[in-house]
This record gives C-alpha cells, structure tokens and sequence, in this order.
C-alpha cells in the first residue's frame, strides 16, 4: 500500500502547484526538500519558482500521464501547458503558448517529498515554441 501512498503524494503535489496553492506544496515536503533537477535547495526556493512560474504562465497546468512506483522511488512522466503573459528568466512575454513533457524523479522520505532525484524536461522544444530560439533539426541529408 505505501507504493500506492507514494504515488498519491506526487497527485497532490501536481494538484497543488496547478492550484497553486503554496501551503499546501511545504506540506507535502520534507523540511530538508532538496530539488536538484533545477537546483533548489528549500521548500521556500521551490515555493519561490512556483511563483515565478505562475507569474509568467497564469494558466500553467501539468497534467500525469503515467506514474510509477518502486521502493522509496515516484517516476512522472509529465505534460505541462500555458501562456506566456509575464516576464521568465529575463525573457519579456511572447503571449505564445507551450507544451513542455519530462520525466522526473521523487524520492518520498516517511510519507513526505524529501528530493526531486532527477528531471529530464524538453527545454529546446518549450523555447522553441516559445520563439526565444530558432532549431531547425537535423540537416536533410542526416535523416
């Protein structure tokens, strides 16, 4: 039953941060949260990117599309949506939409998120989309 556990800890912390709804995110962390996917090293660092997140995508929502559990080990595999409306990472907004995908993984610690192992995020595609960068693929004569 705790892999099931587990696996409804990672639901709610993707309800939470769609909600966002910061109480809650501290809740379900430990006290020691170590994210180093995108290297964070608080619950109130990652409390922190939620914000800025939501402040420059308001209608950010991620969405589960597969989820396992093995041990003290959560895999999610991941799609994220929303606008860009509000300045990220020093970019102005493109009011352009996105689609990010990645898979990440948790490690749960006496029923609480203790780390964030490891995050595979396609960047390249969500700046494209986001028309920051321009990648045009492999040449023709590579395919």
């Amino acid at each position: 039953m705790l892999l099931e556990e587990n696996k409804a800890l990672l639901r709610s912390l993707v309800e939470a941060e769609n909600k966002r709804n910061l109480a809650l995110l501290v809740e379900l962390m430990a006290p020691d949260y170590v994210d180093n996917a995108i290297q964070l090293r608080s619950r109130e660092e990652y409390k922190q990117m939620q914000t800025i997140v939501g402040n420059a995508f308001p209608d950010f929502h991620e969405t589960i599309e597969d989820i396992t559990a093995e041990g003290d080990k959560v895999w999610v595999r991941f799609k994220a949506t929303g606008t860009h409306k509000g300045e990220y990472r020093g970019i102005a907004p493109t009011d352009k939409k996105f689609t990010l995908t990645g898979v990440l993984i948790y490690r749960i610690v006496n029923g609480k998120i203790a780390e964030k192992e490891s995050g595979v995020y396609d960047f390249l595609d969500f700046y494209k989309q986001l028309g920051v960068i321009e990648y045009k693929g492999f040449p023709d004569e590579v395919k």
